[in-house]
């Protein structure tokens, strides 16, 4: 299915489609606020050490929401038919997550849409047989540029120097769960769908899979994303509505 052609437009269900997707970012990009100025600004050093794992951890899985929810802005599914919404939630998220480019991401996500699995994917190494941290390694640099490099070390002096945020206290809450979540969406949504594996033939030309995770740990590794064929499927549909996808294209869905 091409990637980037436009849905049948339907008033009532993309608006409904709008509303939820709006409201879901609205929310993962207020818990992530939410826990960043705490972690960072309000809560007791003392306090924050003692907290720190859960505190990580849950700051790494909202970065992850915040990716996703970029995600969907760059194929229109976070608001159908509102591509000025959707490139400025895109270009929000993205910045705050680790300071990318919005517009830049998306000609290189659409790339990997085009020839998934192939020399010309951007996301792709080797023939799919790397191990993880070297398929990582490529996959970072591939992505890591200048200009994010600038705005991250500019935003850092602004925490330690104009904010006075002690630097041990930004590379804990700020820099690894930012690096945490990359990993996390590189494995899920990335390392996991496409590899090559013996045993496993991919299907189609979208040379992609999907776990068979349950939806609550489908929604915890990385936001529905390893339910990855069906995305690659149908890119217009949105993160929450990917579960529903991978129910109906289970062998028996329809019996």
């Amino acid at each position: 299915m091409s990637t980037t052609a436009a849905p049948v437009r339907s008033t009532d269900r993309y608006s409904r489609q709008a509303a939820i997707g709006l409201a879901l970012a609205a929310s993962v990009l207020a818990g992530w606020l939410a826990l960043h100025v705490l972690d960072v600004f309000l809560l007791p050093w003392r306090a924050a050490l003692l907290m720190a794992p859960l505190l990580v951890a849950v700051q790494c899985w909202l970065s992850v929401g915040l990716f996703i929810v970029a995600h969907d802005a760059m194929h229109g599914s976070l608001a159908p038919f509102r591509p000025g919404i959707n490139r400025a939630v895109g270009r929000v998220v993205l910045m705050l997550y680790a300071g990318i480019w919005y517009d830049a991401l998306v000609a290189r996500h659409f790339a990997h849409h085009r020839a998934p699995g192939t020399d010309e994917d951007p996301d792709f190494a080797g023939d799919g047989h790397v191990p993880f941290l070297r398929w990582f390694g490529r996959f970072f640099a591939e992505y890591l540029s200048v200009g994010q490099i600038a705005r991250l070390m500019a935003a850092s002096a602004a925490y330690v120097f104009l904010f006075h945020v002690p630097l041990e206290r930004l590379l804990l809450f700020w820099a690894l769960p930012a690096i945490l979540s990359a990993f996390q969406l590189f494995y899920f949504g990335t390392y996991l769908p496409h590899r090559a594996e013996e045993a496993e033939e991919f299907g189609d030309q979208h040379r992609a899979r999907s776990n068979d995770f349950s939806w609550t740990l489908s929604l915890l590794t990385c936001f529905h994303f390893g339910y990855h064929h069906e995305h690659h499927d149908n890119p217009s549909v949105p993160w929450w509505r990917l579960p529903s996808r991978r129910r109906n294209a289970l062998p028996g869905a329809g019996a």
